[in-house]
């Protein structure tokens, strides 16, 4: 089994899966955790019409770029992450493409949302940081920083599965882990969750 973890969309950033190989992996692909979020931790993901893109954009990873997914847990402005491929495509080329479609369809849901109430200034943030990145064009939706993380033992994956599925506790929103939605710890308990295929790690 192949493991990685998410890649923003820039490729230049200082954080990058530096290790291919592994002896933990069957397949040869290191094991990695990642963080990433909204630029200023704007609270994007309250909206369950964005926090669908997250959902439908990895299960099309899934599906059609061998991306598989270990644990997952979309909070309101931010994002943990454990996956992996059994495709041939790069995990940084799927993690490039997911970051820009996701990217480009909220940004242009949340510039044409007539119901969106906060709209003007969650543009406003957005435009600010693309202007001050000189690697974006117009608007920048996701920080450019992802720092992955390389599960190098059982422990360690051990611990940042439970950090993953425990954000929602820790931030108060949940008393257990599987009763927090936008998260794979409802796969773990037992209770079919919103992306399919949730490959185990423990």
């Amino acid at each position: 089994m192949s493991i990685i973890v998410f890649l923003l969309i820039s490729m230049s950033s200082a954080y990058k899966f530096s290790n291919p190989e592994t002896r933990m992996c069957s397949c040869g692909n290191g094991i990695y955790f990642t963080s990433f979020a909204c630029v200023q931790w704007v609270d994007t993901f309250v909206r369950k019409r964005y926090s669908e893109v997250i959902i439908d954009s990895l299960s099309y990873c899934q599906k059609h770029k061998g991306l598989n997914i270990h644990a997952w847990c979309l909070m309101p402005s931010h994002m943990h992450l454990i996956i992996s491929r059994s495709g041939k495509p790069f995990l940084s080329d799927i993690m490039r493409d997911f970051k820009k479609f996701t990217s480009v369809t909220l940004l242009d849901m949340i510039k044409n949302e007539s119901g969106e109430s906060r709209k003007n200034w969650m543009m406003w943030l957005f435009n600010v940081a693309g202007r001050e990145n000189p690697a974006n064009v117009h608007s920048q939706f996701w920080q450019q920083d992802n720092h992955p993380e390389e599960l190098i033992s059982n422990h360690f994956m051990f611990q940042k599965v439970n950090y993953t599925h425990y954000n929602p506790v820790s931030a108060g929103f949940v008393d257990k882990a599987e009763d927090y939605l936008l998260s794979s710890a409802r796969d773990y308990a037992g209770i079919p969750g919103l992306i399919d295929n949730i490959q185990f790690l423990l």
